[in-house]
């Protein structure tokens, strides 16, 4: 994880994330893996990405919905994209049957449950990386 010396970008609530403020923000070799991601959710998933300002963590997320289920959580920070999939005890089981790399599974065998849900997180700054998460979207749209 990359997340401990790095920081958390848009948290202006006046600054609209569009895509010159991403691509300033990200880099030119990161925005491109955004633009990838948002390519795949959107052809292959059906998914819809709403940016939205949220008060309570005074940053704009992206609330990747599939009809009206949430699949993915997304954020933006400096060198990189944050992904947060959430899944229950019942469903984390299934996470380690998936065609994922090690490191994740490892990692998520490790986190500690918030309330009743379990975060995946994922730090992407690579185009490879987004394979992992098209199995785990794929994973996480069979559950109800």
């Amino acid at each position: 994880m990359k997340t401990q010396d790095s920081i958390q970008l848009l948290r202006d609530e006046e600054i609209i994330p569009t895509e010159t403020v991403l691509e300033e923000a990200l880099g030119k070799d990161v925005f491109s893996v955004y633009t990838k991601l948002n390519e795949i959710i959107r052809t292959e998933f059906q998914i819809e990405p709403e940016w939205r300002y949220y008060k309570d963590g005074k940053s704009w997320l992206y609330k990747a919905v599939y009809k009206k289920k949430t699949i993915f959580w997304l954020s933006i920070w400096e060198k990189f994209i944050k992904i947060s999939l959430l899944f229950t005890e019942k469903t984390r089981g299934g996470i380690y049957d998936l065609e994922i790399s090690n490191e994740i599974k490892e990692s998520f065998k490790n986190a500690h449950a918030t309330g009743k849900l379990i975060p995946l997180l994922l730090d992407i700054d690579k185009e490879q990386q987004l394979a992992d998460l098209s199995q785990l979207i794929k994973y996480k749209k069979t559950l109800k």
